[in-house]
């Protein structure tokens, strides 16, 4: 059946379904007239969404396509039904498979709740072992993965090389686009989890200009990240606790936040059936965006810029007068103070013990402080969010700000594997395909080209 076959009986079956449901049956629903044909509409509501294909069924006439909803950038637009993550924006409320993500951070590490993620219930202690030791076993890559990323030039961008390689692990495994069949999903969950670390630690290596560290299957999985990234000439890389606890937490806030550009991108390049690697490989690469990925180092940069805490009030009159952009407040979700923030906080002081305090610390909580005092900011709801101190940490780690990023999709890849896991088993998904409006010219007479005349190219 051919895509527009599809398209013609979704709509059908939208428009069936919403007349069956029209005659007042539904529980709830919403009624419609359309002024220009003065007709009247029962759409049914569920969970408080409309379908955007009910429309469709509004029409001016057998001519008319049908009434379209036009939402640019999805601002108010669900794609897609999800019990992975649940996000209250209001009540800066994170929850996965409904656990808060403030349990989650004090009890469980990063491959529990990537488990969770995953499978929707945590482990036992077997099923965490099991768990564990299958995605230690599998953190080395083929050398020929080596050897790709040392094409790159000397001075590649971190996240660019991620990007690159995460596509490139399709070539190693041809059968990963069986995506139908169980056990090989499964191996690929696992691949995907175990060489992400490596990779990224590799991409930090090259870009140092050092040579790549094998993984060390001794230790944890974020033990063994730092390893590969800061091992040196000692025999036996012992990670500090405290820096290795640290990570394990911003893993696991990086780990999934429901619809997000990255996860969307994975979520649209998935429903083609490609593999997993090329699905997750579209979430790097939407993650590269500076407003996405590299908010974090815009936070970063913006502290540097004020220099010192004596400088906040101006900075801060700055931003009223729309001279300076306060980065690392607000969100596209939170209404309220992002829960991530909070947790964030709690594990600065313990890196800046092993690493030395940052003097950007100091502006940073009184730049909050200052913030979170004046009404302007707090009517307009522009609270901490996870990148306002995050940046923080990962300098104290001793990253350059191309790496943060790299780190962001660390700790995200187990929701986008989720995600395109929940998306493929998923019957209501079909390939992506968003409609526009056209806006162009039309039945235009075509000009020879020694006729036409010079204009002005449209962008």
């Amino acid at each position: 059946m051919s895509t527009e076959q599809t398209d013609m009986s979704t709509e059908q079956t939208a428009t069936a379904n919403a007349s069956a449901n029209g005659g007042g049956t539904a529980a709830e629903t919403l009624s419609v007239t359309d002024n220009r044909t003065g007709k009247t509409y029962e759409l049914p509501v569920t969970d408080g969404t409309l379908r955007a294909m009910d429309l469709r069924q509004i029409k001016t006439g057998e001519d008319d396509f049908g009434l379209m909803a036009y939402d640019p950038a999805y601002m108010n637009t669900a794609s897609c039904r999800s019990a992975i993550t649940y996000v209250d924006g209001e009540a800066g409320i994170l929850q996965h498979r409904g656990y808060s993500i403030e349990q989650l951070c004090e009890h469980s590490s990063y491959l529990e709740v990537a488990y969770l993620l995953i499978n929707g219930a945590l482990p036992t202690q077997d099923q965490l072992d099991k768990w564990v030791y299958e995605i230690t076993i599998h953190t080395f890559v083929h050398e020929n993965v080596k050897d790709f990323m040392q094409g790159f030039r000397y001075d590649a961008n971190p996240m660019g090389m991620l990007v690159a390689s995460v596509g490139a692990l399709s070539t190693f495994y041809p059968d990963a686009n069986k995506i139908n069949d169980e056990q090989i999903r499964a191996i690929q969950i696992i691949r995907l989890l175990a060489k992400m670390p490596t990779l990224a630690a590799f991409a930090f290596r090259h870009n140092m200009g050092q040579p790549y560290v094998y993984p060390d299957n001794d230790l944890a999985y974020p033990g063994n990240f730092l390893g590969m990234m800061y091992k040196m000439t000692e025999l036996k890389y012992k990670p500090d606790p405290r820096l290795e606890r640290a990570l394990d937490v911003l893993f696991i806030l990086h780990a999934d936040h429901e619809q997000n550009a990255s996860t969307s991108a994975v979520r649209s390049v998935g429903s083609t059936r490609v593999d997993p690697y090329s699905a997750v490989a579209a979430g790097v690469a939407a993650l590269y965006g500076p407003l996405h990925g590299g908010a974090n180092e815009q936070a970063l940069r913006m502290l540097r810029r004020i220099e010192s805490p004596r400088n906040i009030p101006d900075f801060l009159e700055g931003v009223k007068a729309g001279r300076e952009r306060l980065m690392g407040f607000g969100h596209r979700v939170y209404k309220n103070y992002d829960p991530r923030a909070r947790i964030i906080k709690k594990h600065l002081d313990a890196v800046f013990e092993v690493r030395g305090t940052s003097p950007l610390l100091d502006i940073a909580t009184e730049l909050e402080k200052q913030a979170l005092d004046d009404e302007y900011f707090t009517q307009r709801k522009l609270f901490p969010n996870v990148d306002f101190y995050s940046g923080l940490i990962y300098e104290a780690l001793g990253l350059p700000v191309a790496m943060f990023p790299v780190m962001f999709a660390i700790g995200r890849t187990s929701g986008w594997i989720a995600q395109w896991l929940e998306m493929v088993q998923d019957p209501e998904q079909k390939i992506a395909r968003p409609r526009q409006i056209y806006t162009g010219e039309r039945d235009r007479e075509y000009v020879p080209i020694a006729d036409r005349q010079s204009t002005s190219v449209a962008p």
